[in-house]
């Protein structure tokens, strides 16, 4: 099964130089954890709400002041939209990430895929659970040895 037969289309997408206030009420507002950063129809970035926690608020810029592209995931994963489900399995859990923006051929975003619509769409019950429990497994942590 292709990735285009199972992502989530119409994508709402933030400019670079929304502020990052902005970003997080669409966030709010459309319910998710993702939202694409475009110039046009072209993806520039991701922004996650753990980006904005950790990279803005703990550091304690300022939500109103700081712009989107300060703080986006430049080092972008993603799949064709006619690439076959498999491949974003193996990506997802090389990158241990939860959901994938997809693009044509010709580069521009044309939907996001994540490992809900994966587990609802594909039938792939046992694939999807396998990449979860990749995707889900902890990173060393750093902490201070007391």
């Amino acid at each position: 099964m292709r990735l285009g037969e199972v992502m989530t289309r119409n994508v709402e997408v933030i400019g670079t130089s929304a502020p990052l206030i902005e970003a997080a009420a669409k966030m709010k507002e459309l319910d998710v954890g993702l939202i694409p950063i475009c110039d046009g129809e072209e993806l520039k970035g991701t922004l996650t709400d753990r980006d904005i926690t950790v990279r803005a608020t703990a550091a304690g810029r300022n939500p109103s002041k700081t712009k989107v592209s300060e703080i986006m995931s430049t080092d972008l994963a993603y799949c064709f939209e006619d690439q076959e489900i498999g491949d974003a399995v193996s990506l997802m859990e090389a990158r241990q990430i939860r959901r994938l923006p997809i693009l044509s051929r010709e580069k521009r975003l044309v939907g996001i895929v994540s490992l809900g619509d994966l587990a609802v769409h594909s039938g792939e019950n046992e694939m999807v659970g396998d990449t979860l429990k990749e995707v889900s497994r902890p990173a060393v942590p750093r902490r201070k040895r007391g």
